[in-house]
């Protein structure tokens, strides 16, 4: 069993339904309640001009599926929700729904398909705020500090995320 760490995101249609709806679609993944970090608005980075805030949050659970099988799944939702398939899309465009995997346990994998731990999420405010509100003390396996130390020592350029909503 591993805990499972998953960046959501959306700045297309109705953002906090989409969220509502990916964390939901998730469950059968989880062998325990989905942890939902506070929800926080963010200014789109390397997006095409005049595109939407995001609003983005973390997710966390227990999982016995592989991290091969949770990536499969997570994009499944992703193209149920509405996001453009992976051949077909603008990394950077808006984005109805955009679900990263960020840690599977301790697993470090560099494969074509998935990377773990995620390569940027020590780069990315958006990703390290919600994620220091579920495991402040967590160490992922490629560093040596604390998520919340992580945080605080992030250099991006990228404005503070805006706190939205403990619950949403």
């Amino acid at each position: 069993m591993n805990l499972v760490f998953l960046a959501l995101g959306s700045n297309l249609g109705d953002s906090r339904t989409l969220l509502r709806d990916a964390r939901d679609r998730l469950t059968s993944l989880a062998e325990s309640p989905i942890a939902s970090a506070s929800l926080y608005e963010t200014i789109p980075v390397n997006c095409p001009p005049g595109s939407p805030s995001f609003l983005n949050t973390v997710v966390s659970f227990s999982s016995k599926k592989t991290p091969s099988e949770i990536l499969a799944h997570t994009q499944a939702v992703e193209s149920e929700l509405g996001r453009a398939k992976l051949s077909d899309r603008n990394l950077n465009a808006p984005r109805p729904i955009d679900l990263d995997l960020i840690f599977v346990g301790n697993q470090v994998i560099q494969t074509p398909d998935l990377t773990l731990p995620h390569p940027r999420f020590h780069e990315r405010r958006f990703v390290l705020h919600p994620l220091r509100d579920l495991a402040p003390g967590l160490v992922p396996p490629t560093h040596a500090n604390p998520i919340a130390i992580l945080l605080e020592i992030c250099e991006s350029q990228e404005p503070p995320p805006i706190f939205v909503s403990e619950t949403w």
